[in-house]
């Protein structure tokens, strides 16, 4: 079921939400400006609002640019544009990480040079980014930019017919394509938030993974470093062909894992403890013979 504002057409006058099930055959009917859509063998009331225009619910959408000019313009642009509901405004590109992982949006308009976190590693440190339309001065990053899978690449100073394009886009996007393609599994890679600093991690460094309190520690051959999360949430993130709950405090990477007697496995120095929970499961994934 999909919801669609009316902004006309309504015998009172006020806009209104029209619920339209996509199970239904549905009938296009065009002209020359106008549009409408028809459910086969609709009773004449809703016949009657023939050429009026169907706009899907908002859109909500983050605003990311360092420059506060530049921030007020796109803000202006987007005000006009009835799709899109601005959730958040964000000069710092680390202001908007901690926002998309306590809240996530559909549509994020990013500059790519700001200080401390570019654009382009906003993206990277993302586990499943939302769509994203890069608004920048400099056409340098057009190729990054859509090696990451973005939406579109504005050049400033952008017009509003542009915005409009790219938003569109974003739609068809939305519509067309599933978001499997984002997915962890599909990077070797992962940033570590640590004192409010994303530090870049590979898969293949992580040794093991450590519940001590409020914080989850991922140890590495070189570095210890703390995350504020729990186990849980990071077990539900990391590549499951390549990790493996062994206790209710350890993760651990089977390709790393040196030898397991009894109750216990070594990984390089450390010894981690194994559950009879979690046993079976670790067998099975280290294929013995």
């Amino acid at each position: 079921m999909v919801r669609y504002h009316i902004s006309k057409g309504c015998p009172s006058g006020h806009p209104f939400l029209l619920l339209v099930n996509l199970s239904l055959p549905l009938i296009l009917y065009r002209d020359k400006k106008r549009a409408r859509h028809e459910p086969a063998g609709q009773s004449p009331c809703f016949r009657n609002l023939a050429y009026q225009t169907l706009i899907p619910v908002f859109v909500k959408c983050l605003i990311v640019d360092d420059n506060t000019m530049a921030r007020t313009v796109l803000r202006n642009m987007v005000k006009q544009i009835k799709e899109l509901e601005i959730c958040g405004e964000y000069a710092v590109a680390i202001d908007a990480f901690n926002h998309l992982q306590k809240e996530s949006v559909d549509l994020l308009l990013l500059d790519v040079e700001m200080p401390g976190m570019s654009g382009l590693e906003l993206i990277e440190s993302l586990t499943n980014p939302p769509m994203i339309i890069l608004i920048t001065a400099k056409t340098d990053y057009a190729v990054q930019g859509f090696q990451l899978q973005v939406v579109d690449y504005l050049v400033k100073p952008i017009t509003l017919p542009r915005l409009l394009q790219a938003v569109a886009r974003a739609e068809e996007w939305q519509d067309s394509e599933p978001k499997q393609h984002r997915s962890p599994e599909s990077k070797n890679y992962f940033f570590a938030r640590v004192n409010n600093q994303l530090t870049r991690v590979d898969w293949d460094d992580v040794l093991y993974l450590q519940a001590m309190g409020d914080y989850v520690v991922i140890v590495t051959p070189g570095k210890k470093l703390p995350v504020h999360s729990t186990l849980k949430a990071i077990e539900q993130k990391i590549p499951e062909h390549l990790f493996t709950r062994v206790h209710r405090s350890y993760i651990v990477q089977i390709s790393k894992i040196a030898n397991l007697e009894e109750n216990s496995l070594q990984i390089n120095e450390h010894l981690i403890p194994v559950s009879e929970r979690y046993k079976a499961d670790l067998m099975e994934k280290m294929n013995v013979l």
